[in-house]
């Protein structure tokens, strides 16, 4: 789901931590080695990220955040901060060009360069979380 995160509402924080589960406890992350992920640019992104980000003239950045249930992709545009909530049963990640991932959801997708090794040090521990913590399917039964 893509939701404006700006402002504290307890709603949606439920709703986002029923999505993808409550952030990691300070020792968790430290466990982890972190779970935001470094500047991340965007090549491109689907028309309704799209239709946000061209409200200002800004470089299109966003950043990663990892969640127990998921993932929270965070961007800007104007002075508000977007949010695009990502449960690991619907996310899917795409290593496309050499410099590039691919994170889609459902009808949403961002494309992400990675023109540093710290970037791919990070997609491939979301890629191992997301292993971790997705049950199996009814077909691997």
């Amino acid at each position: 789901m893509l939701i404006n995160i700006s402002y504290n509402d307890p709603e949606l924080k439920r709703r986002i931590e029923t999505a993808v589960g409550k952030p990691f406890s300070l020792q968790k992350r430290w466990k982890l080695g972190g779970i935001g992920s470094p500047k991340l640019f965007m090549n491109s992104c689907s028309i309704d990220i799209h239709n946000l980000l061209i409200l200002d003239q800004n470089i299109n950045q966003c950043n990663i955040e990892l969640r127990p249930m998921g993932i929270i992709v965070r961007f800007r545009s104007l002075l508000e901060t977007y949010g695009l909530v990502i449960p690991f049963h619907k996310l899917k990640i795409y290593k496309g060009k050499a410099k590039e991932y691919s994170i889609y959801m459902d009808h949403y997708f961002v494309k992400v360069l990675a023109d540093k090794e710290s970037i791919h040090h990070y997609f491939k521990k979301v890629a191992d979380q997301k292993i971790l913590n997705t049950p199996p399917s009814f077909e691997d039964l």
